[in-house]
């Protein structure tokens, strides 16, 4: 086969994937599985490419959340939590919503893992749900789950350490041009768009499309004493949590501490779930969904796929030499674009490297183009571009459907409403 027919048979199973996961016709886990048979029996790509999604951090971190979340439903955590939640938070819909967002943001400013902290507080917030009447798989049972799932993935974008792409950026950027992100500059600048005016249009979409009416819950329920599983898990979670929040000074990567907590909940005796348990309480189809984002990306990068995209859309793309709200407009158009077959873990493995050109030909500095992806990689316009939010989506078991609609308004109402907001910050702050 020549190079050039296998490069085209890269691009037609890679654009066909994609195009299968955007329309849903078929379920994401299926549409994964057609991708792995495809990639193999054309061989567009060694087995080590296809199939290393199985082998990525993010792959262990999602199986080790549904593990973690199935123990603490089990054992009566969730419930013991939600109870200290229900009575401020069932008194409306709207702050029941808006407080699920809080949640998912101060839990970031402590826990570096987007899927753990899904998979923390996914059951919590359902619980709480069910503790003030909305019940499992109703309009608000969803808007729940997706608040989980969005906030923790999309609001978490304005804190270096707490989302997988800025940590990906971060390590680009380095490897680069020697640029050192630190904290608190990248907090500056993310949060007032990233973090708070998302946040707030987060709410209101929600508050849009799914309607639900809690039950006011006016006393908290008295529980018996914590049981001995219960000290057991806390002690577990504590641990894990610690370890989770550490890793940059142990090296431990987040996903095999995730594991680990995870064989322990299965150990017979010592853990707290059965093989029953293990079978349903762990969505497989979502991670198999997962190892299918994480193949498809490596698989784009790895085939110079992804490369010869960045540089014909560049070569097109209407910049002007001088800064500019177009200018602007048009860069994160670019990361967009590239989001469709990147996603979001990929996107600035595959930006960063080109953002001295990128610089040249908008006018913007360096350190402006190498900060303006976080606005686009953070607002995916369909949910497999950003796992997390596929994950969340799995444990709360929300329709396809849900997702997309919620995706789609989010993303329109986010270029309309905060990219020129988020160009007047940049501007005011010196980057543009």
């Amino acid at each position: 086969m020549t190079s050039e027919m296998h490069f085209w048979l890269t691009t037609c199973v890679v654009g066909i994937t994609i195009l299968l996961w955007a329309i849903g016709r078929l379920p994401e886990y299926l549409t994964a599985l057609l991708f792995f048979a495809a990639a193999t029996l054309l061989n567009i790509a060694p087995a080590s490419t296809i199939f290393s999604g199985f082998a990525s951090s993010a792959f262990w971190l999602v199986l080790s959340g549904f593990v973690l979340g199935a123990a603490i439903r089990k054992v009566g955590l969730a419930q013991r939590w939600a109870n200290w939640l229900v009575v401020p938070l069932s008194q409306s819909w709207t702050r029941m919503i808006a407080g699920t967002l809080v949640l998912t943001y101060l839990l970031a400013l402590v826990m570096p893992s987007n899927m753990g902290r899904i998979a923390l507080l996914m059951p919590v917030v359902l619980a709480l749900g069910e503790r003030a009447g909305i019940k499992a798989g109703s309009q608000g049972s969803i808007g729940l789950a997706l608040a989980v799932g969005f906030g923790t993935f999309q609001l978490s974008a304005s804190i270096l350490p707490a989302n997988v792409p800025n940590l990906v950026l971060s390590g680009a950027a380095e490897s680069a041009y020697q640029i050192h992100l630190q904290w608190l500059p990248w907090w500056l600048l993310h949060l007032p768009v990233v973090g708070i005016g998302k946040g707030i249009l987060l709410a209101a979409c929600i508050l849009l499309l799914f309607r639900a009416r809690p039950q006011p819950v006016r006393h908290r329920d008295r529980l018996e004493p914590l049981s001995r599983s219960e000290w057991r898990l806390i002690g577990l979670l504590a641990i894990t949590l610690l370890l989770w929040m550490t890793d940059s000074l142990h090296g431990l990567p987040a996903a095999w501490v995730g594991l680990a907590a995870a064989c322990l909940c299965l150990l017979p005796r010592i853990g707290f779930l059965t093989g029953d348990d293990f079978a349903s309480g762990v969505n497989f189809r979502t991670c198999i969904y997962i190892a299918g984002i994480l193949g498809v990306a490596t698989v784009v990068v790895e085939s110079g796929l992804g490369r010869l995209i960045a540089n014909l859309l560049l070569s097109v793309l209407p910049l002007h030499d001088h800064a500019s709200f177009a200018n602007f407009a048009v860069l994160n158009a670019l990361v967009s674009l590239l989001n469709f077959v990147l996603t979001a873990n990929g996107v600035p493995a595959m930006v960063t490297p080109m953002a001295q050109e990128l610089a040249s030909a908008s006018g913007f500095s360096l350190i402006s183009v190498v900060m303006l992806q976080v606005f686009a990689y953070a607002t995916p316009l369909l949910p497999y571009q950003a796992s997390p939010i596929v994950v969340a989506m799995g444990l709360g078991n929300v329709p396809a459907k849900a997702g997309l609609k919620l995706c789609v308004l989010v993303f329109v109402f986010s270029v309309l409403l905060l990219l020129p907001l988020d160009y007047a910050w940049f501007s005011l702050l010196g980057y543009a």
